[in-house]
């Protein structure tokens, strides 16, 4: 059963932003969880009052951007009062130039809470019928087709956000709660629910808002939580299994280099390795493992620096989250005022830097996978974990998928946020790309899946391979469940169906579960 989201008006007299009104993890429970949304009576009222001042200055013979004005370039065009709905829907018809394939279910509901978030702080002067419409269309879960070219992520992410305003309307395609491709016009007479007619300034504040790119980084965000804690897991399973020492994850070594990341991730080296017989059994004066290559050593360095970029990345999110981005904007004193907050530079940066930090992570997982597989490296494994080595190939290939993921995540990492393509003639004259580096990030992000999993599936057979020595509570523990659906060491078989396996397993946070069953809640 969903659960249901409420939105307070927490705008106070003279303030800029939208208020403490969503968290991330409401955003990750309405966009992937189906999680419903409630308008607070406090943020109607609001909407209500600031709609009173956009009313006045609609019949004001001065001309108001969005109001009795084109738009971009045009914006010196005064519109007539009798032409501006057609003013305001055109607009969204004309932004609905999407192209490419179709955007994630998730993100469209992402981005379709955070712009009613935006519309809820009384900062933009759109009817409460219309917010109430958009909260309605979001709760029958009808998402809007949104397509994956459009926004250069500045003046908001405007083709993506259109393309909602124009399923508000009754047009364009959408899916239905069941995903069943439909008219616009259709979904919303079968919810019992009725276009919108827009009015004077709805049109813009319905597209004008970076939603779209921070409702991807919340997401990601919230994946790599999970993941940073599986890169951990998948490091621990190939510091054991390659018979690497545990000594250099010591809170002693960590405290001499106070990066906060780094502890963390040193912390959960050292719980999920402890008690490993595979450990013991080389520990002592005559361990050959106190230079372990730095893949193994290096691990709590890279993997900190991972999480201290998302927890930079995170207060950015925090604070665009508390904004109310639209153009031009009304301020609780009534005022009506062009600016520039719609672009997306802050959260195109640090989209671009979790990319850096997602590609360096696997990375280094792929080094690791690479030492299991090679015997001059492995510490008496069997060439390609192999049944047979020469008869069979082993994980031989499984490693050339991880580096050629890897190679991709690399390119991916390139920034999107340096370019720039000025648009709507050279009034928009420099733009975030910010969208782009949302959508590179989404890529990222399964990448690095895909390579952590290829390195656990790898380093559970290398544990196999090492009995009768027994591994660590934890690592045993994950061991286990990738054994209830990929069969251990054998000839070889179909790869392919065993790597998706543990991709699911990853994906759903199920790996790092079974070693926190173990290990108590991982940093």
């Amino acid at each position: 059963m969903s659960t249901t989201l409420h939105l307070t008006d927490a705008v106070t007299l003279g303030s800029t932003t939208a208020g403490d009104v969503l968290t991330p993890n409401d955003v990750v429970r309405v966009a992937r969880h189906g999680a419903h949304v409630e308008l607070g009576p406090a943020a109607c009222d609001s909407v209500a009052a600031t709609r009173s001042a956009i009313d006045a200055l609609a019949d004001d013979t001065e001309p108001h951007y969005g109001i009795s004005t084109g738009f971009g370039a045009l914006a010196s065009t005064f519109i007539s009062a009798e032409q501006r709905t057609a003013l305001q829907q055109g607009l969204i018809r004309s932004h609905a130039a999407g192209s490419g394939p179709e955007v994630e279910r998730e993100v469209v509901r992402a981005l379709m809470l955070l712009r009613l978030k935006t519309l809820m702080s009384g900062r933009t002067g759109v009817r409460l019928e219309t917010a109430r419409a958009y909260a309605d269309m979001l709760n029958a879960g009808i998402v809007p087709v949104v397509r994956e070219y459009g926004s250069l992520g500045c003046s908001g992410d405007l083709a993506p956000l259109a393309h909602c305003a124009l399923a508000l309307m009754g047009e364009g395609t959408v899916r239905d709660c069941n995903g069943t491709l439909m008219d616009a016009a259709d979904a919303l007479a079968a919810a019992e629910l009725a276009p919108i007619t827009l009015a004077e300034k709805e049109g813009l504040a319905l597209i004008n808002g970076t939603d779209g790119m921070l409702g991807m980084l919340l997401l990601a965000l919230n994946d790599l939580e999970m993941l940073l804690r599986t890169a951990d897991v998948a490091a621990a399973l190939s510091v054991e299994t390659l018979l690497g020492t545990d000594r250099v994850f010591s809170d002693d070594l960590q405290l001499l280099r106070p990066q906060i990341g780094q502890a963390d991730s040193a912390a959960n080296l050292r719980a999920l390795l402890h008690g490993s017989p595979i450990v013991a059994s080389h520990r002592g004066p005559d361990d050959p493992s106190v230079q372990d290559a730095y893949s193994l050593r290096c691990a709590p360095q890279v993997h900190g620096a991972a999480r201290d970029t998302a927890a930079h990345a995170a207060s950015i999110a925090d604070r665009e989250l508390a904004s109310a981005v639209d153009n031009p904007v009304v301020t609780p004193d009534g005022r009506v005022e062009s600016n520039g907050n719609f672009h997306g530079a802050p959260v195109a940066y640090v989209l671009d830097f979790l990319a850096i930090a997602t590609a360096d992570v696997a990375s280094m997982s792929e080094r690791r996978t690479d030492r299991h597989l090679d015997p001059s490296r492995s510490k008496g494994l069997p060439a390609f974990l192999a049944h047979d080595a020469g008869v069979d190939s082993g994980l031989m290939i499984a490693q050339y998928t991880a580096a050629g993921i890897v190679s991709e995540l690399k390119r991916l990492a390139a920034p999107a946020s340096v370019d720039s393509i000025p648009s709507s003639a050279m009034q928009e004259d420099h733009v975030s790309m910010g969208w782009a580096a949302a959508r590179k990030l989404r890529r990222s992000i399964d990448g690095l899946t895909r390579v952590l999993a290829i390195e656990i599936m790898t380093g559970c057979r290398s544990l196999d391979l090492r009995a009768p020595l027994r591994p660590a509570r934890a690592t045993g523990a994950v061991r286990d469940l990738v054994r209830e659906h990929v069969a251990g060491p054998g000839p070889d078989r179909i790869v392919a169906d065993e790597i998706e396996a543990v991709v699911g397993l990853v994906r759903s946070g199920r790996i790092a579960e079974a070693a926190e069953h173990e290990t108590g809640g991982l940093r």
